[in-house]
């Protein structure tokens, strides 16, 4: 067989489609970026050692096929001082960033385009965001009032304080919020969950190793900075104080892996069950604070909807020894030290938005040391995100999809990804009724499962209605807590209504997919698009791009967490005894798979932190590879011709497109501090450890048993 090219081009992907969309097609793979999502390794332990001496004796797509796909490209790119990474998701997002960009300008300039309540709320949040001037005029004034009350706090205001303060989305030790009920998807329930700290993760305070101080010293100096800013005291007893207190609250954590288990952090209680564990506290004016209830209710009085401060108020809490530790540390840790945390969360979360001095400080420490950034990036890129979030999730996210898919969003699109999905659906029913380790029992309830699992495509049906919030052009950092505020009464408004399945809780404008509560799955318009999908390009890149991420997001339903819950989204044992123990024993086998792989020197992948992503990426390019057989069967009985390209097989196709999607290049700092806090795999192992399992890639490339791509024994759950 002959070799494929290591850099991609046209002749790849379908002959017919036109030449200049095939070059753009191609440019937006070759210039990539990577997703927040997806990290990125230097090399390939099973892949790139054993190249060195194979590579005269076999070709290099069998002995390592990401330095096969992506090592051209790898050795390069080099990476912008603004960026801790590059890859196709990134790439993408920024692409999106700039689409986003030029409607955001017309918009601010052109009243007339502001046709609904988001679009004009949006005009106002980016104007006040992109006004520097007036955010350092502001200087402190938006957080006054907080860290004021910051200073004066008391043991007995301080549960009032946190309960506010939750309230504002500020991160507290307790977070509230509303979410869905695990156990009953149709209700919405008031959950606790564990939060508060200033460091990524609690092992960061707990741990001694080398990274850990470096983080802990690194910290030590952004908190400086930022109570130096405000005025208020900073010398080395000040900030000791402050470490042991969140040190303590760190204690009370539990770890990323033992969060993994739903069962672990589904805890019903109520109110009073809190008082009686966890005494000399007022948790009572705690939960008053955060429903926006001058006086609790009376603790005799029955919890009525939407909820009550009232000692029967039933809670769902995360992490039940939690609040005995904080407790304790509301009674013994020192008040100072506790001024002092509330000052530094206040500031922490509103730092871009304040004066230089802050937002200096902030990326510092958050995109600096964490994820090896030299210079920030355009001003309008953090605005958009500050805006949106991370991952589309916001109270003000919605605005900008609906911005972003007038410009860059098609029927056709939805129609080709609804066309797709179902492929994969199908191939996964195949895969289920196939499966030779589960019993029909269990196999009849994951079909069902399966089929019952809803989709959401490109946009939502109705956006978000924004009635009652109000902002102000001259104030970002207020802004950022109106929009909280009035999100909190919207979200204590859900409680007592069944849950809205047609809601969406992204926003379309996103470069990402989602397994969401419920069974659902989710794909916005922001992922739509080249390199991952192309309404006009062959059916092996979609499906080998876009439809192993749809593939991806099925399987996350059925990972080591989400196989936990029903066809309604329900968490609930629907397993036999041996199916599950049967499952567990090939999960066990994807934790040392990827535990043996070592992307930083000394620092190994957390097998089981990262195990539901890996064996959504395990079961996603097998039964997006099955849904391609579908579509080419389909092609061909219609007499469609699914051609050689250049000597290439519409298989070969698919796992080279699947690799460009996993292309990345990282920050040594970002890298690790995706592995130690992540729950992806970095780019390179998420194409070898599943296609070295997949016997369908040996075939495909002519690859032997012994070469390092064909796994001697291929592990397979889905």
């Amino acid at each position: 067989m002959a070799a494929l090219p290591r850099t991609p081009d046209c002749m790849h992907f379908k002959s017919t489609l036109p030449a200049a969309a095939c070059k753009a097609f191609i440019s937006t793979l070759l210039a990539g970026a990577l997703p927040a999502a997806v990290a990125v390794t230097p090399a390939a332990t099973q892949g790139k050692t054993q190249a060195t001496t194979q590579a005269a004796e076999r070709p290099l797509a069998c002995t390592d096929f990401n330095a096969y796909v992506n090592g051209s490209w790898e050795a390069a790119t080099e990476l912008p001082p603004n960026r801790s990474r590059l890859g196709s998701f990134d790439t993408l997002g920024r692409a999106n960033d700039k689409v986003l960009e030029t409607a955001l300008a017309q918009l601010v300039a052109e009243p007339a385009r502001q046709t609904s309540a988001g679009l004009k709320l949006l005009a106002t949040a980016y104007r006040s965001g992109m006004d520097t001037e007036t955010i350092e005029r502001n200087g402190l004034k938006a957080v006054a009032p907080l860290l004021a009350q910051a200073d004066k706090a008391t043991r007995d205001t301080l549960p009032v304080l946190m309960g506010q303060w939750a309230r504002l989305q500020l991160d507290t030790p307790l977070r509230l919020f509303v979410g869905t009920d695990a156990k009953d998807a149709t209700r919405h329930v008031l959950a606790a969950f564990q939060g508060g700290l200033g460091l990524p993760d609690r092992d960061d305070y707990l741990n001694a190793d080398e990274a850990a101080l470096r983080l802990q010293n690194a910290y030590r100096v952004y908190v400086q900075r930022l109570l130096q800013a405000s005025g208020a005291a900073a010398d080395d007893k000040t900030i000791d104080a402050l470490m042991a207190l969140e040190t303590d609250i760190a204690r009370g954590h539990m770890t990323r892996a033992q969060r993994r288990d739903p069962n672990a952090t589904y805890n019903p209680t109520t109110l009073a069950q809190v008082k009686a564990q966890a005494p000399g506290v007022d948790w009572q004016a705690w939960l008053a604070a955060y429903l926006g209830q001058r006086t609790p209710a009376p603790a005799t009085s029955p919890a009525t909807s939407p909820a009550t401060a009232s000692a029967q108020q039933p809670l769902m809490l995360g992490q039940p020894g939690l609040p005995a530790t904080l407790a304790t540390l509301a009674q013994q840790a020192p008040l100072e030290a506790w001024r002092t945390y509330l000052r530094v969360r206040v500031l922490d979360a509103t730092a871009e938005r304040l004066p230089k001095a802050f937002a200096d400080a902030h990326f510092a420490f958050h995109n600096g040391v964490l994820r090896g950034l030299k210079t920030p990036p355009p001003r309008s890129e953090s605005v958009i995100q500050g805006i949106g979030g991370r991952y589309g999730g916001s109270p003000l996210a919605q605005t900008l999809g609906e911005l972003f898919v007038a410009q860059r969003f098609s029927d056709q699109a939805q129609a080709r990804a609804q066309l797709m999905l179902e492929d994969i659906r199908a191939a996964m029913r195949q895969r289920i009724a196939n499966s030779p380790w589960m019993s029909p029992a269990t196999q009849a309830k994951a079909r069902a499962k399966l089929d019952a699992m809803a989709a959401k495509i490109g946009r939502p049906a109705k956006w978000r209605d924004y009635t009652g919030l109000q902002l102000q052009a001259d104030d970002d950092a207020g802004n950022q807590l109106r929009v909280a505020e009035w999100d909190t009464q919207q979200r204590l408004a859900d409680l007592g209504r069944p849950v809205d399945r047609q809601r969406w809780n992204t926003s379309p404008h996103i470069v990402n997919a989602f397994a969401a509560g419920g069974n659902q799955i989710v794909f916005p318009a922001g992922i739509l698009q080249p390199p991952f999908f192309d309404a006009n390009a062959d059916d092996a890149s979609n499906y080998g791009a876009i439809g192993s991420v749809i593939g991806h997001e099925i399987t996350h339903h059925f990972d080591d967490r989400g196989r936990q819950f029903d066809d309604m989204g329900n968490l609930r044992d629907w397993w036999t005894a041996e199916d599950a123990a049967a499952y567990k024993a090939r999960a066990e086998r994807v934790v040392e798979l990827f535990g043996g792989y070592e992307p930083l020197p000394g620092v190994r992948i957390n097998g089981r932190q990262m195990l539901g992503e890996n064996i959504s990426d395990f079961g996603g390019i097998h039964i997006a590879y099955d849904g391609l057989q579908i579509a080419l069967k389909r092609a061909r009985a219609a007499g469609q011709a699914t051609p050689l390209i250049d000597g290439q097989t519409p298989e070969q196709r698919y796992f080279m497109a699947n690799a460009l999607v996993w292309r990345s290049k990282m920050r040594s700092e970002a890298m690790l501090n995706q592995l130690r806090t992540g729950q992806h795999s970095p780019g390179a192992y998420r194409v070898l450890g599943p296609i070295s399992n997949m016997p369908a890639f040996a075939t495909a490339f002519g690859c032997k048993p012994g070469d390092a791509m064909v796994a001697a024994d291929p592990i397979l759950i889905w």
